[in-house]
């Protein structure tokens, strides 16, 4: 019983390993043609939302994570560093809770920001999401130039646009 336990235990952790080798973000590179909700529940595509040659953020986030509240105050008191990154705020947590974190934070008033609630969970298995919050970076042609799971400063997201 003790070999059967160990062996099962050796599968699941090499097809782990195999699985995030595989993860579709770092297979095709692009955005995930997803479908978000708006805080009125309308729906929308977020490649079709995408404004053209701006480099895209899309940070995965709780309403109810500390880190990524910080990461959002940290946002708008350098938001003037931002104008010219386009910012997707995604959540799979309920719609409610999404509105009232938009509306806390004002996120509406800034022209570059969009917040929505993946409402298929598709963000998370597409990006292999473990911890929030989740930064996926793309380029002004929409592909990919990393991700990042955890909190992140506005010096580092930064750099990693060159900026």
């Amino acid at each position: 019983m003790k070999y059967l336990l160990a062996l099962l235990v050796t599968i699941l952790s090499f097809s782990d390993a195999q699985s995030q080798a595989l993860l579709p973000y770092k297979q095709y590179k692009t955005l995930p043609a997803v479908r978000l909700l708006s805080a009125d529940s309308t729906g929308w595509e977020l490649k079709a939302k995408l404004q053209k040659n701006k480099p895209v953020m899309l940070m995965v986030f709780s309403p109810e994570c500390d880190h990524c509240k910080h990461e959002t105050e940290e946002l708008i008191k350098n938001m003037n560093k931002f104008k010219d990154i386009q910012i997707i705020m995604a959540t799979p947590l309920p719609l409610k809770e999404m509105a009232a974190f938009a509306a806390h934070y004002k996120l509406q008033q800034y022209p570059n920001i969009l917040v929505g609630k993946d409402y298929a969970f598709a963000l998370p298995a597409y990006y292999g999401i473990k911890n929030l919050p989740f930064h996926a970076f793309y380029t002004s042609n929409k592909q990919l130039i990393s991700g990042f799971e955890g909190s992140m400063s506005v010096a580092t997201i930064l750099k990693i646009f060159g900026k």
